[in-house]
């Protein structure tokens, strides 16, 4: 009886412990072409300086780093997009990054696009 009350304690601790382990997986979704939006970010105050950002292994030899930016986030403060892989839309194609710029007292942002 003892053993078998021993059994039971274990087989509940190991699912118990299955239980708690979760994977996460982020999912990047690009916008789609022709895509309505409420206009461009503006801003009234320079963004931060970039964030240095870890550059990980491509995930295959076809891909380029599209680094991260600063947005604007809920409420108007900043919010850092951190830097992810992505494939060219064509062979040869060549990423130019977004930026803000300065548009008389405000910012503006430039989005980034393939060329």
């Amino acid at each position: 009886m003892k053993r078998y009350g021993l059994l039971i304690i274990a087989v509940g601790g190991i699912a118990a412990l299955g239980a708690g382990c979760v994977e996460r997986q982020v999912v990047y979704v690009p916008a789609q072409p022709g895509a309505t939006t409420t206009g461009p970010a503006v801003a009234e105050q320079a963004p931060p300086p970039p964030q240095v950002e870890v550059v990980p292994v491509a995930p295959g030899p076809d891909y380029v780093w599209l680094p991260g930016y600063w947005s604007i986030g809920v409420g108007g403060s900043w919010v850092w997009i951190g830097g992810h892989y992505g494939l060219p839309p064509r062979p040869h194609a060549i990423w130019v990054g977004g930026h803000w710029s300065r548009r008389g007292r405000d910012y503006v942002w430039i989005g980034g696009h393939w060329r």
